[in-house]
């Protein structure tokens, strides 16, 4: 796995993007992404539909990665980090979640995160809430256009379209605004939203191989 990188500056922020469907706050030490999904492929083998384990396993070898080039002290989740509550996939990411154990971890809630209490036990989260604020940014799932601050958010798995002589390819990407960082969805098995993105905003397009502006 390669991680290819690109800096930017937010509210006076330095944040590196990657190509691994997640960035870092370079002051706060924070590694953040979205809409991870933790259960999904368990809920699809549960409801008849088979499908094979690796695609979460992927995920996290890829977190462990980011977790190794970064060396990070936080890791915020803005929203979505289960798909159906607690399932055989949940242990899977519990196990892998308890090598980091000197990492604060916070999650924003998203609309999949039916947590129970007992769930919420056994994810052992540091910190847990519907927003957050640090500093002049708050971290929300979904954009709320009543908050007067800067938003990073997830939610809309966005995506673009690049046109080209032979196909249009769709691409992840991160988008940016003047009030709004929007990450893509840090699982690969996610759909991409291409129309329904922040306006007046600059993509951030990455492949396997690397991240460019367009």
């Amino acid at each position: 796995m390669f991680i290819a990188t690109k800096s930017i500056s937010v509210q006076d922020e330095t944040f590196i993007l990657t190509n691994q469907r997640a960035l870092f706050w370079e002051r706060e030490k924070a590694l953040i992404l979205s809409d991870l999904h933790i259960g999904k492929t368990a809920h699809f083998r549960k409801n008849g539909i088979a499908l094979a384990n690796h695609i979460m396993k992927s995920d996290l070898e890829r977190l462990s990665a980011l977790i190794e080039f970064f060396q990070p002290e936080k890791f915020i989740v803005v929203g979505d980090l289960l798909h159906a509550g607690d399932n055989s996939d949940v242990d899977e990411f519990c196990t892998w979640k308890n090598q980091y154990t000197d990492i604060q971890f916070y999650l924003i809630e998203g609309n999949h995160d039916r947590i129970s209490k007992a769930l919420e036990k056994k994810l052992c989260f540091q910190h847990k809430s519907e927003w957050l604020e640090i500093d002049v940014i708050t971290f929300i799932h979904d954009f709320d256009t009543a908050r007067p601050e800067f938003q990073i958010t997830g939610h809309i798995h966005p995506g673009i379209v690049l046109n080209s002589a032979v196909k249009n390819i769709r691409l992840p990407c991160f988008a940016l605004s003047s009030n709004q960082l929007l990450l893509p969805a840090f699982s690969e098995f996610t759909g991409l939203d291409t129309k329904n993105l922040p306006k007046n905003s600059t993509f951030f397009v990455f492949t396997d191989a690397e991240i460019y502006e367009v």
